[in-house]
């Protein structure tokens, strides 16, 4: 995390002194001036900026997050190039103004004085809110090249807070600071970070597919240099330098770098000696000139330590007290040279870097050469990318696979660790595996559907005969059946909205023409609807069964969606069962709820001989809370047969019945993972 809050907390401590002397200046002028009742209008518009700040980088984040991988690395790496060119021209404006900064502010104030609160707001909102939004701006693009916003939130938050302090102190006259040689120091800090960003974000762009030239590298060390390293870490996190890098990279790194820092110090000369300590003090009266004396730090002091304390500590950090999983050399993963880099790992927990240097995307496992079970894997990765794999290194044989998109999968040679305490590896499943249960699958629906067909077709015939009680006993046992067929997140496609829809999404609601089937049917037995008005739904009801008894033989089915049910069965039933969001009047829930267990029953036992070959606690674990939950369920299952609506059912049995159906649902979380496809040639 060290590592990377460099930038942040340069660019933090920045932007909050700019923000804040501007504050200051505010508050002090309206102080002297004997207009404090005039404080709220500023603090008024320092909180609209610091909200609009906020939600723009809120903004920035969802927006990436809804694009397509390619389309992510396009849009950071354009707003890569924005936050550069916004954090150059700010430097270089800084340098300009720190010396008149205190003077225009303080014609801004005298001028807002005279016209109202509402000019007094939009002042301080805007001086404050340019800061923010290219706080934001900033922080947004070094969290995409970190990698994750721990870093740069620590960073920036510790330099917004060292601003504030700073502010402080030269409001109340216990500080003295030449801005202009501060802002000189830190300016020049920044060009050579916001390089590194340009070469960052033009690297992006490579990959996106905006700029050409992704593959051509000006050098390539990853192969020497071990990325994982404190030093590569250091580099890598506060200059954005890589092992890595292309030419455009490496061209515009140097260009930008070499042309805005001469201009940048060319124009220093032309202010040298004009800086003074900041003019923002108010309210409390100064300090004997003694007394100043000794109170005040030289000039060189803050912004020295500003940028020597971080990186100190970043670099004792990162290279003593990482926390982070040991990392171990650069392992290549193409078909031409899988494995290579990989020697004798030591034990323990590690993070390989596994960089694709191919033409094709590969699928990287790192495996036991004489089960193929895999101990850890980095899936997707595209030419010419590096990505991390953990994994814990114990006893045993060890040998890389690389699986490529198109071809055949090449294996490493195997080495050979002497000890213990290696992570389980998870033998790999085939669509072959998964075969003989999905057949049984479809015959257990099949003969389910044949079933359910007679008691559709019997609820129908109540119905249009008008013995409309017979058919509120009739619809439970039909419902049932169709609940224990594992009908979850449109297992049998648009029939599934046919016979079991709700009202959800329908424009017209309880009215809509779309609202059929089941639940239809259940709202109008319940709420005393006529048989004539039912009739038509049940007709449609058992047409609807007959057309997905005839199609369901020619649905396709993935074989990987096999395990993924046996989650989602449950996972609906808690949504919407447990909820009531699906009672429509009969009250019958926790009926639905049980057969949906039934139904999850019948996969685990399809899935049971595969599941207890690569972890066999998970199946004790599961039918342990399996068997509470169902027996929660059944309490509520009255002597004459019906049962107790969800709603009516004690506090605490509810509670319990939430709580254990949510724990039975983590257990059944790892089941989709151990037997995931994985590509094996």
């Amino acid at each position: 995390m060290w590592d990377n809050a460099l930038p942040s907390f340069l660019i933090g401590l920045r932007e909050g002194l700019e923000a804040g002397l501007i504050v200051s200046v505010l508050v002090a002028t309206l102080v002297r001036s004997g207009h404090r009742s005039r404080l709220p209008h500023v603090w008024t518009g320092v909180l609209a900026a610091i909200g609009v700040s906020m939600g723009f980088g809120a903004v920035l984040t969802f927006t990436s997050a809804g694009l397509s991988g390619q389309a992510q690395e396009a849009f950071g790496g354009a707003l890569s190039v924005v936050a550069v060119a916004f954090v150059t021209a700010m430097v270089f404006w800084m340098r300009r103004s720190a010396r008149s900064l205190s003077g225009e502010i303080r014609e801004k104030v005298t001028a807002a004085l005279g016209t109202g609160a509402g000019v007094l707001i939009i002042t301080s909102f805007l001086a404050v809110g340019r800061e923010g939004l290219e706080t934001a701006l900033f922080l947004w693009t070094t969290g995409q090249a970190a990698g994750d916003s721990a870093g740069p939130l620590v960073g920036a938050g510790a330099g917004l807070v060292l601003a504030a302090a700073v502010c402080w102190g030269l409001y109340r006259r216990v500080l003295h600071l030449n801005l202009t040689r501060f802002f000189t120091l830190t300016g020049a800090g920044l060009i050579v970070i916001a390089a590194g960003v340009l070469g960052y974000g033009l690297r992006d762009l490579q990959e996106g597919g905006v700029l050409p030239g992704a593959t051509a590298y000006a050098f390539d060390l990853s192969g020497s240099i071990d990325s994982g390293s404190w030093y590569a870490t250091l580099f890598s996190g506060t200059l954005n330098l890589t092992p890595q890098m292309t030419w455009l990279q490496v061209v515009a790194y140097g260009a930008y770098l070499v042309v805005v820092m001469v201009l940048f110090l060319r124009g220093v000369r032309g202010v040298r000696g004009a800086g003074t300590t900041a003019p923002v003090a108010a309210g409390p009266t100064a300090p004997r000139p003694a007394q100043a004396a000794r109170r005040s730090l030289p000039a060189w002091v803050v912004p020295v330590a500003a940028l020597a304390i971080p990186s100190l500590l970043a670099g004792v950090l990162v290279g003593v007290g990482d926390s982070k999983p040991a990392s171990a050399a650069t392992i290549a993963v193409s078909t031409a040279d899988c494995g290579k880099g990989f020697g004798t790992p030591k034990p323990g927990q590690q993070t390989f870097q596994v960089r694709n240097g191919g033409d094709r995307t590969v699928e990287a496992y790192l495996i036991d050469p004489a089960t193929a079970a895999v101990y850890g894997e980095a899936e997707g990765i595209a030419p010419g990318t590096t990505r991390a794999l953990v994994a814990t290194i114990g006893g045993g044989s060890y040998a890389w696979r690389c699986v490529p998109s198109s071809g055949k999968a090449v294996t490493s040679a195997a080495v050979r660790v002497s000890g213990s305490g290696a992570e389980r590896a998870v033998l790999p499943v085939t669509a072959k595996d998964l075969a003989a249960p999905l057949a049984s699958y479809r015959a257990y629906v099949q003969q389910g559907l044949a079933v359910l067909r007679g008691r559709a077709l019997t609820l129908q015939h109540d119905i249009e005969d008008g013995r409309l009680a017979r058919a509120r006993a009739d619809w439970l046992p039909a419902h049932e059946e169709y609940a224990s067929l594992g009908a979850a997140y449109g297992t049998f496609g648009d029939f599934d909205a046919k016979i079991n829809g709700r009202t959800a999404g329908l424009p017209l609601g309880l009215k809509d023409p779309g609202f059929a089937g089941f639940h239809r049917i259940e709202y109008g037995l319940w709420h005393g609807e006529s048989a004539a008005s039912l009739t038509p739904v049940a007709r449609r009801l058992t047409a609807d069964v007959v057309a997905l008894r005839k199609d369901f033989p020619h649905q396709e089915f993935d074989p990987g969606d096999l395990p993924l049910r046996t989650h989602e069965i449950l996972e609906a039933t808690l949504q919407q069962e447990l909820t009531t969001a699906t009672d429509y009047g009969s009250g019958t829930n926790l009926a639905t709820a049980e057969a949906n267990i039934k139904g999850t029953q019948e996969l685990l036992g399809l899935l049971r001989p595969l599941i207890a070959a690569r972890d066999p606690k998970v199946l004790t674990d599961v039918g342990d809370w399996l068997r509470r939950t169902e027996a929660t369920v059944l309490s509520a299952r009255r002597a004459d047969g019906s049962w107790t609506p969800v709603e009516k059912l004690p506090a605490a049995t509810r509670q319990r019945l939430n709580g254990s159906m949510s724990q039975l649902l983590e257990e059944l979380a790892p089941i989709p993972d151990l037997l995931e496809i994985r590509k094996s040639a």
